[in-house]
């Protein structure tokens, strides 16, 4: 800074004032310094900065699953690149974390109160899940994505409607005459797969149809809803339609409704959840889904977050983004 500053012909603290974009400093003083710093090659020492600011540059986005779960997820993959593209947008560097065991839920409490984010987006939709009360100690704000854990209060949450979703897509499906509409259920311990399941439910009972053993609850996996759909099936061999609480399990069900030769959708209407744009549009047939754009969600949770580092007595809120029906060939 003292090179800068002297190659400008300021002084110091005028050379930080303009490379810190302060607005007492004139036009012509901050275009010295720029043009001095650029021809001296300077970089600020960022360690050194965040003793004076206190601020980092870095963001944590947690992740509470496993990993290899993760990996295989295409809404868990397409929230990572949102994550990576959105804060670099507002200029901040993504630390991801996996955090899935006890283990696990001590390190990264350790490191986010250990000075090393400014603050964190954390998405733990298990509802036994002990990070989330763990996370309301620290003294970093923190935003959650989706409910965190049932906890309501006192917590910075984005979700989507999932209950909205799941009536609009039954919604559909009994407005094209279908009658028999099962369903292939997330996992009952994630709010966002009890509020679908709640949607369809609901859904059919205002219709004047009976749900009664038409849900099977599977695990979010290709396999998972493969399997279900074998069950309805056993079942229920006279169902007309599926509603499928994610588009990973909708491609496993339409494969057990090909194997067992019903036509989709003259035999069997099937609409998912998620639009998600490398799985929904490229099924044979195209998926009929309930679409929710995660880049939406983190976007909405930066922002929530960087007004949180501005101002910490931002009062907590729930804010529910809206969802819309993709429809295709498959209903």
């Amino acid at each position: 800074m003292e090179d800068v500053a002297a190659f400008a012909g300021v002084s110091r603290s005028t050379a930080s004032r303009a490379l810190n974009d302060d607005a007492y400093v004139s036009a012509a003083a901050r275009e010295k310094v720029q043009a001095a710093a650029r021809d001296l090659g300077y970089s600020p020492n960022q360690a050194a900065r965040s003793l004076v600011t206190r601020r980092t540059g870095a963001i944590a986005v947690v992740l509470s699953e496993p990993e290899s779960r993760l990996l295989d997820d295409p809404y868990r993959t397409s929230v990572m690149r949102a994550g990576y593209r959105e804060l670099a947008d507002v200029g901040r560097q993504m630390v991801l974390i996996f955090s899935d065991t006890r283990e696990d839920l001590g390190k990264t409490v350790r490191f986010l109160e250990g000075g090393h984010v400014d603050g964190a987006l954390v998405f733990a939709p298990h509802r036994a899940d002990p990070l989330p009360k763990a996370l309301r100690l620290l003294r970093i704000p923190v935003v959650f994505g989706g409910q965190a854990a049932g906890i309501r209060r006192g917590v910075h949450v984005v979700d989507f409607d999932n209950e909205g979703g799941a009536r609009l897509a039954v919604q559909h499906l009994v407005a094209s005459g279908r009658r028999r509409i099962g369903t292939i259920a997330g996992p009952q311990d994630q709010s966002a797969s009890i509020d679908r399941l709640a949607g369809w439910r609901k859904t059919l009972l205002d219709a004047g149809l009976d749900p009664s053993d038409l849900a099977e609850e599977a695990d979010f996996t290709l396999s998972g809803g493969a399997n279900a759909m074998s069950a309805l099936l056993a079942r229920h061999p006279d169902l007309d339609a599926v509603f499928v609480a994610s588009d990973m399990m909708a491609v496993g069900a339409l494969r057990t409704l090909d194997a067992a030769g019903h036509r989709i959708p003259a035999d069997v209407a099937v609409v998912s959840f998620d639009d998600n744009a490398t799985l929904a549009p490229a099924m044979d047939p195209p998926l009929t889904s309930v679409h929710q754009d995660p880049r939406e969600q983190v976007h909405a949770m930066v922002e929530t977050l960087l007004q949180l580092l501005d101002d910490q007595s931002l009062k907590p809120r729930q804010q529910i983004l809206p969802v819309s029906l993709a429809v295709r060939a498959s209903s």
